[in-house]
């Protein structure tokens, strides 16, 4: 966003007081900034993390701004237009400023702890409460660390009569359905239906 807004700031000011470039020079540079930076957009792009996006926009920003000092030069040496790099270079940072926006939006859900769009709490509930001996469930929470590492806690209700041996094989098989629905790391209590529980105001509540 800084770096934007000073390219909005001297692009608004050569565009109101046009000043002669050397296009030859911009030609050159140009396109060594494309390829270099070119290339190592290109190699975060393949990245799903949050912070991979938020550095490939800053690349993505770089390359369009070397393209557009490419366009600009080879106008420049034929036509005598010195208004076409701040007008281009306006543009560029409008849409950068664009996804910056966006990409501030998932950050501020992570940091805050919010719940992941692509992942479905009513499902993952549903499931759990399908397990063997599991009569309700509470204190369920679910976020992600960097919008692809997704955490998990929740209280598991079971009949008074399971078996000691039985508790492992459940908590094993909950924490294998939690991986297999996309949850890298999940942290289960087991409690009793005759248990109370501090943080259970209804153990027959579905999380929604």
């Amino acid at each position: 966003m800084f770096g934007s807004g000073i390219v909005l700031y001297e692009s608004v000011k050569r565009l109101l007081y046009p000043v002669e470039s050397n296009a030859q020079g911009m030609f050159v540079l140009a396109i060594i900034g494309v390829m270099v930076n070119g290339a190592a957009m290109w190699r975060l792009k393949k990245g799903n993390s949050l912070n991979e996006r938020v550095v490939s926009v800053h690349m993505l920003e770089d390359v369009l701004g070397w393209v557009a000092v490419l366009i600009a030069s080879l106008v420049m040496m034929f036509v005598d237009v010195p208004v076409l790099d701040p007008i281009l270079s306006i543009g560029i940072s409008c849409f950068i400023l664009y996804n910056v926006y966006n990409n501030l939006k998932s950050v501020f859900r992570v940091i805050l702890q919010g719940k992941p769009n692509d992942v479905d709490e009513i499902a993952i509930s549903k499931k759990l409460l399908q397990l063997v001996k599991v009569e309700s469930l509470h204190d369920f929470h679910l976020w992600t660390m960097d919008s692809e590492y997704m955490v998990l806690t929740v209280h598991l209700v079971v009949e008074p009569t399971i078996k000691k041996e039985e508790l492992q094989a459940l908590r094993t098989a909950a924490h294998l359905l939690l991986k297999n629905m996309g949850i890298q790391h999940s942290t289960i209590e087991i409690e009793s239906a005759t248990e109370s529980c501090e943080w259970c105001e209804d153990e027959t509540e579905i999380p929604v």
